[in-house]
């Protein structure tokens, strides 16, 4: 088996600690790539009309559609105390179930209103759960942007589940974190002809599927924002593999290396399964790589994806990371990640958006990864940059999208260079 390079990394890099203004979605967004993977659930939000604004501008649900999420609006009686919100939720609730049968699984989310007004959704749940049960079950979490970045709230919504998925004995593998159907397909592809079995998801695609947990679980992680599933899962426990997060050829070979290590998958047959891939990956990355080469970049915290992508694009693309921001550094699932992180940039966990505007101003790097509302006017000094939420939204784990995840960091640089072609012939118009 082909293992990651030793390297002590950034492991020992001091991390700047920011607490600041922060610049970032709230985790009410997870919903819209949940409510995609998880075909029999719903989520309703408890929130306000800007919180309904939010998710349907984001989903960009077409009018014909019938989406699996929804927003029971407070209003202003329910905020000021003149009615009873659990009587009124659950009006609401039953409503949606009666009008939709198909749903197993009902979260209720929490927002900044539902959470300033304290009302109790976790009481609501359980309520509703003994009321609607065995066809549906309600559970709840916070998506609020008080406290959380957006993709804690897929974070929070798997964390919610672990405590009801039933036990087991036997033992198993459990993938962590939700995938687009097709990638998932892939690694689980993969796995198999590994001769790793039986393999469960974490979120299962129905809740017919939901996976059974035991102190014989084994379970690997492939979105690195989930640290409170993580704990959950432990405690339940389960116990993890650790590894470089399956981004890049190399970082997907240290995890499927450190799964099969976990299982006892020969090397001949490592090397045999992963031989095509792993070439067809390589090849993809290099055609970005082209682009990349020679060129920095700085992350601002976004996602908590910050450190895997810095890794691969240090390691695999040539790339030199100038800062690497994060929301949240969880050492434990960061570690392995850290020790192939080239040294040299500056590690920065949550943010002080003034301050690090500053910074980055100062190094003006190739390529600037951030939020939505800071790059256009990054954009107008002069600065490239690439959208972080894309990074979230857009197939880009395991083999086959390797490729495509250097070419979205390439593309800026692309069209950069175009557009600087184009001024001199402009001019001379």
């Amino acid at each position: 088996m082909t293992a990651a390079l030793p390297s002590r990394g950034c492991i020992d890099t001091p991390v700047l600690k920011e607490r600041g203004q922060r610049e970032v979605f709230c985790g009410l967004t997870g919903i819209i790539w949940l409510h995609r993977k998880m075909q029999d659930a719903f989520f309703l939000v408890v929130g306000s009309r800007t919180c309904a604004h939010l998710l349907q501008s984001a989903a960009g649900v077409m009018i014909f559609a019938e989406p699996r999420f929804g927003t029971a609006i407070l209003e202003e009686k329910d905020l000021a105390g003149l009615v009873d919100s659990q009587t009124e939720l659950d009006r609401e609730v039953d409503r949606l179930l009666a009008r939709r049968p198909d749903i197993r699984q009902l979260f209720l989310v929490g927002s900044c209103p539902s959470e300033v007004i304290k009302l109790d959704l976790h009481k609501a749940a359980e309520r509703m759960s003994a009321k609607h049960a065995p066809h549906v079950r309600v559970l709840n979490y916070s998506g609020s942007g008080i406290e959380t970045t957006f993709t804690q709230g897929e974070d929070a919504c798997l964390a919610a589940m672990v405590p009801v998925l039933p036990a087991t004995p036997a033992r198993e593998l459990l993938l962590v974190g939700a995938l687009p159907d097709v990638v998932e397909d892939q690694a689980l592809a993969l796995l198999a002809a590994l001769g790793i079995a039986p393999v469960r998801c974490l979120p299962a695609r129905r809740s017919g599927d939901l996976p059974a947990v035991g102190a014989n679980t084994v379970f690997a992680l492939t979105q690195p924002f989930l640290g409170d599933t993580h704990a959950a899962l432990i405690r339940r426990g389960a116990r993890h593999i650790p590894a470089p997060f399956p981004f890049g050829e190399a970082g997907t070979t240290a995890w499927l290396h450190a799964v099969a290590t976990e299982f006892g998958v020969p090397q001949a047959l490592f090397d045999t399964v992963t031989a095509a891939p792993r070439a067809r990956a390589a090849k993809a990355i290099a055609a970005a790589a082209q682009t990349l080469t020679g060129k920095s970049v700085f992350f601002f915290p976004d996602s908590q994806l910050e450190i895997p992508l810095a890794r691969f694009l240090t390691r695999e693309c040539g790339m030199t990371a100038i800062e690497v921001g994060t929301p949240f550094l969880h050492r434990d699932l960061m570690a392995p990640d850290l020790a192939l992180l080239a040294e040299g940039p500056t590690l920065s966990e949550g943010q002080d958006v003034d301050r690090q505007l500053a910074r980055a101003r100062a190094a003006r790097a190739d390529l600037t990864v951030c939020g939505l509302g800071l790059a256009n006017p990054l954009e107008a000094e002069g600065l490239a940059t690439k959208w972080a939420i894309e990074l979230v939204f857009t197939p880009v784990h395991f083999y086959e999208q390797a490729g495509d995840l250097a070419a979205l960091f390439a593309r800026p640089l692309r069209r950069r260079a175009v557009l600087r072609n184009l001024a001199p012939l402009e001019a001379a118009e």
